[in-house]
């Protein structure tokens, strides 16, 4: 059997980039409530096929006019969206800043969209979506309903699905002063999904030689044909 090809980015998920998102919010509803807060990681791959945290992009973002705030949110989260000192921005321009560094990642990977990696990503990729429609931006870069989950990832390798246990059966460092900032708790997501996929690289890599087998498999590195939703 050949030599397999090195691993890249646009190969180890089909065409996709992963890219770590978090927010802190005014609440549950990501049509009503408020976006406060955003940050995305980027990931990085090392020569041998495995992943590092990146670059950390964070901004304050203001409340949409008419934006509801819970109080209870905002206490978990010690954010006051008003506070003179805050150097928050509107959400279309928070989003693409962030969007800009994402789109510039995808295409020195090599791949064609992100797909948000997040804890209990499904929360995250609704109020980013939810941004999305309501400042009408027209390139996101992100899959509109793919992610990768760190709640499940990390139930499935270290038994634990709330980030803070997770992080720590992992053996990552875990500082609750710092949690519930959106730069934080992204980075911390990043390290658990690092760390995960580096711990299956050797699944991976059976799986690559078992492809590599397989002339209905072979060549299939292309993204699914609902990629843009």
């Amino acid at each position: 059997m050949s030599p397999l090809p090195p691993i890249t980015f646009a190969t180890r998920f089909r065409g996709f980039l992963p890219v770590v998102v978090d927010v802190e919010t005014g609440g549950f509803n990501p049509q009503t409530d408020a976006l406060l807060e955003i940050a995305a990681v980027l990931i990085e791959m090392r020569e041998d096929g495995s992943l590092a945290r990146g670059e950390t992009y964070r901004y304050h973002v203001q409340p949409f006019p008419g934006a509801n705030m819970e109080p209870a949110s905002l206490a978990v989260n010690g954010i006051d969206p008003y506070h003179p000192l805050r150097p928050a921005l509107p959400e279309e321009e928070a989003l693409q800043r962030i969007f800009k560094e994402v789109r510039a990642a995808i295409r020195a990977a090599d791949c064609t969209r992100a797909v948000l990696v997040g804890h209990n990503a499904f929360f995250d990729l609704n109020f980013l979506n939810a941004a999305v429609a309501r400042t009408q931006i027209k390139r996101n870069p992100f899959h509109p309903f793919s992610s990768f989950d760190t709640a499940t990832l990390g139930g499935v390798a270290f038994g634990q699905t709330v980030l803070m246990r997770a992080a720590l059966a992992a053996g990552l460092d875990w500082d609750p002063q710092s949690a519930h900032s959106a730069a934080y708790d992204a980075e911390r997501t990043a390290d658990l999904f690092c760390m995960v996929c580096n711990q299956f690289q050797g699944v991976y890599d059976a799986s690559r030689r078992r492809i590599a087998g397989r002339r209905e498999l072979a060549g299939d590195g292309e993204p699914d044909a609902d990629a843009d939703g």
